[in-house]
């Protein structure tokens, strides 16, 4: 069963990895979101998230069950930080194992896709020269 968590403390990689190893995976495979240095050419000094986070969770459980019955994995993982990160600070992570390299990509990728457009978390980016805005979200491909 997969892991799916809303958190306010730092993202740990070797959590992450632990709850989804098993001697059974060829492969075991982990991607971190970070704040980066810049966006659209403006320095960037930090981050902050902000969700709803009951709803935030639902999607993201909904997120991993669906990963893991649809893919060839045998577990994922995957958190995403809310609150105030400095650069360089993660604010998602997903870890996926899996028998083979190719299907843990794959889920990896999907989940990472389907939390950028499903997941009702929201960006507000801090600039270098003291403004600040919201990061407009990835809009819903229509039904």
């Amino acid at each position: 069963m997969g892991l799916a968590r809303i958190t306010h403390r730092p993202i740990r990689p070797e959590v992450l990895l632990e709850t989804v190893a098993g001697d059974e995976n060829g492969a075991a495979l982990l991607f971190l979101g970070v704040v980066r240095s810049h966006a659209d050419g403006r320095a960037v000094s930090g981050m902050r998230y902000e969700a709803y986070e009951p709803m935030a969770l639902k999607v993201l459980e909904m997120i991993v069950a669906e990963t893991e019955g649809s893919f060839d994995v045998s577990a994922v993982a995957a958190v995403h930080r809310i609150g105030e990160l400095g650069l360089g600070e993660a604010s998602l992570g997903i870890a996926v194992s899996s028998p083979h390299r190719g299907a843990a990509y794959a889920a990896s990728r999907h989940v990472l896709e389907e939390v950028k457009k499903r997941v009702p978390v929201w960006k507000h980016e801090h600039f270098e020269d003291g403004a600040s805005a919201w990061v407009a979200g990835t809009p819903l491909e229509p039904a």
